[in-house]
């Protein structure tokens, strides 16, 4: 099964594709009082909220970068819905490709819960900061182990323990960087609860709505196998945060 396919699915009613809800996000975001028209880069952006919500609030101009064929429309069609006139763009790509044009620098960089394009979360961090004003902003969101994994929990999960850190070392690492950590949002277990069960119930609607798709098999294992991680051992070990750190 296509794994944009599978996302696409999984995330169909979804706003934002991370554990987080839109009211702690609203918050954060009236918090950034961006200049009009700052520059604001999003590395795999997915459906492409927040920078909607940005030009909302802030009339910025935006560059949104996604792999995904379909979020990348779920992007335009967002944007051609509530903020017609913006300068937002979305491009199709791989977010580690992503070069600015004439090396311009970024007034604000986002990488929310997609340190897989770079390799890392410090890979992201090196990569965000090369294209960040000096004294821009750089917001990443990241998982962080809440307690130790259960050793049955990496193995189903096929997760190694030294790809996520403390919520303490994400802001550590960062500030030995050179960033200055200024602010932080953490998801609750009703946030994450949101996030993976939504996931749910939008693949079985989607089976039922579509009985001869022949990756309906593929779609319910993955959603059933995700569903008991998440239950068994998941919610009490994961945790997500998002970071805001000042170049």
């Amino acid at each position: 099964m296509d794994i944009w396919k599978y996302y696409d699915i999984t995330h169909k009613k979804h706003i934002v594709c991370n554990p987080m809800s839109i009211n702690k996000l609203d918050g954060l975001f009236s918090l950034l009082n961006l200049k009009p028209y700052s520059k604001v880069l999003d590395i795999g952006c997915g459906k492409g909220e927040f920078l909607i919500r940005l030009a909302q609030l802030f009339n910025i101009s935006g560059i949104g970068v996604d792999i995904s064929p379909y979020f990348l429309k779920d992007c335009k069609d967002k944007k051609n819905e509530r903020v017609p006139s913006s300068d937002i763009k979305f491009l199709e790509m791989d977010g580690a490709k992503y070069r600015p044009e004439t090396n311009e620098l970024f007034d604000l960089t986002m990488c929310i819960g997609a340190s897989f394009i770079y390799d890392g979360f410090i890979e992201t961090i090196n990569a965000l900061k090369k294209m960040t004003k000096p004294g821009g902003m750089i917001i990443i969101g990241e998982p962080y182990w809440l307690k130790e994994p259960d050793e049955e929990f990496l193995k189903m999960s096929e997760i190694k323990k030294d790809d996520y850190n403390s919520h303490y070392k994400n802001i550590d690492i960062c500030e030995k960087e050179g960033l200055k950590c200024i602010y932080t949002l953490v998801s609750n277990h009703d946030d994450w609860d949101h996030y993976e069960t939504l996931q749910w119930w939008s693949a079985y609607d989607y089976i039922a709505d579509n009985p001869d798709d022949p990756d309906n098999y593929e779609l319910s294992s993955k959603i059933e196998k995700a569903k008991m991680q998440y239950l068994l051992y998941g919610r009490d070990t994961f945790g997500w945060a998002i970071y805001v750190f000042k170049c």
